[in-house]
């Protein structure tokens, strides 16, 4: 042996134990952080491999929702534009006074004096009846109030001599009685044969037609000769005061407020260009007609030279009335439903309401629009058939 391997001391096994046991605690450490550093690299792994998936499926989600919400265009009503001036309106002219003429006495037409377009006064005679029937019912009439006075003269004394009879008691006051009631009953017959003598006379008169009032005849529907029969209600002529015309307009609501008694108006008729004839607002009907929501008005125009003629057809411009706060709206956002025309509105939460509007003056591009919307609502540009409420849209700026 050397001299070293005396020194040297031989292991022992409490020491050769905890060798074995650092070893094993260094290898263990090391497994440990070998396996974690596979799990983070699975995981990055993981990460880096699935996050572009990820990112992509919440971008074709994004895209999804944002291609199911529909894409409209919204305009905004406008205030109409243009005068109520400037409209004209169809009107009906009339006469201030038009009668037919009928007869009250039935004969035969004896002969007429006047014809259409003849003017004439009040009271002036129109025609003559021959009422020979009448003639022979008023004789009659006139011979029986002789005989009802006849009777009534001998009533009478009758009367008064048993009057005088009774105070001697030759007769019995029963029997004067009776004879003072037939004088009453014998007067009363007179007064009724007066009374029908007096409505005969009356129809007599009746066989001279006047006119009722100053006028020009317009119609002639009778000759020479004709039975006239007053049951048949045929007229004789047509009377109409034509000096001064009426004329009648129905206004739209739209403007009906701004039309009053005493406002001037132009009249024009298509046959005569360039002629306005003054006209007046006299009175309005003072509600509106509910078939047509529009409104009355009479005017009366100055037809002293005869230039107008009666039922021509005329357009009447209010040149002194102002229009209201008319909203217009492109004729392309209206709905036209069963129950009458709508309108698409985007809400505050971008969600369609449909509204049912009512229309005014249609012109073309555009159309009036009366009640329904406001002039801050943004209404649906070309909606489609299948508008709904409730729908939910994007609004694009139509000038985009």
């Amino acid at each position: 042996m050397t001299p070293n391997q005396f020194l040297t001391k031989p292991p022992t096994p409490d020491s050769t134990a905890q060798s074995l046991a650092a070893a094993a605690k260094s290898s263990g450490s090391k497994l440990r952080h070998a396996a974690i550093a596979a799990a983070l690299l699975v995981v990055v792994g993981a990460a880096v491999g699935l996050a572009p998936r990820w990112l992509h499926r919440k971008a074709l989600q994004a895209e999804t929702r944002d291609l199911a919400v529909t894409t409209v265009i919204a305009v905004t009503p406008t205030p109409a534009t243009g005068e109520v001036s400037l409209m004209s309106l169809p009107a009906e002219i009339k006469p201030m006074v038009e009668a037919p003429i009928y007869a009250r006495a039935t004969g035969y037409l004896k002969r007429f004096v006047v014809d259409i377009g003849a003017t004439v006064k009040e009271g002036d005679l129109l025609a003559e009846i021959d009422t020979p029937e009448l003639n022979q019912e008023l004789d009659q009439g006139r011979a029986q109030l002789a005989q009802a006075q006849a009777a009534l003269k001998l009533a009478k004394s009758t009367a008064a001599r048993w009057a005088e009879l009774v105070k001697t008691q030759s007769v019995s006051e029963q029997e004067a009685e009776e004879k003072q009631a037939d004088l009453e009953l014998k007067a009363a017959n007179v007064e009724a044969a007066q009374a029908n003598v007096r409505r005969l006379e009356d129809l007599k008169a009746f066989q001279r037609v006047t006119a009722p009032f100053a006028g020009t005849i317009t119609l002639r529907a009778t000759d020479v000769g004709q039975l006239i029969d007053v049951g048949s209600g045929k007229e004789l002529f047509r009377l109409a005061q034509t000096e001064t015309l009426r004329v009648f307009v129905r206004v739209p609501q739209t403007v009906a407020h701004s039309v009053s008694p005493g406002q001037m108006a132009e009249l024009t008729i298509p046959e005569e260009p360039g002629r306005v004839f003054p006209a007046k607002v006299v009175r309005t009907a003072g509600a509106l007609s509910a078939d047509s929501r529009t409104l009355l008005v009479e005017l009366q125009v100055d037809n002293s030279r005869g230039e107008i003629f009666c039922g021509t057809y005329a357009q009447v411009r209010f040149t002194e009335a102002k229009a209201g706060a008319v909203l217009t709206l492109p004729s392309n956002t209206l709905l036209f439903r069963s129950d009458g025309p709508h309108v698409g509105v985007v809400g505050p939460d971008n969600k369609i309401q449909l509204r049912q509007v009512k229309l005014g003056r249609d012109f073309g591009p555009t159309t009036e629009i009366i009640s329904g919307v406001g002039l801050t609502d943004r209404v649906v540009l070309n909606p489609p058939d299948s508008l709904a409420a409730g729908l939910a849209v994007r609004v694009s700026n139509p000038n985009e």
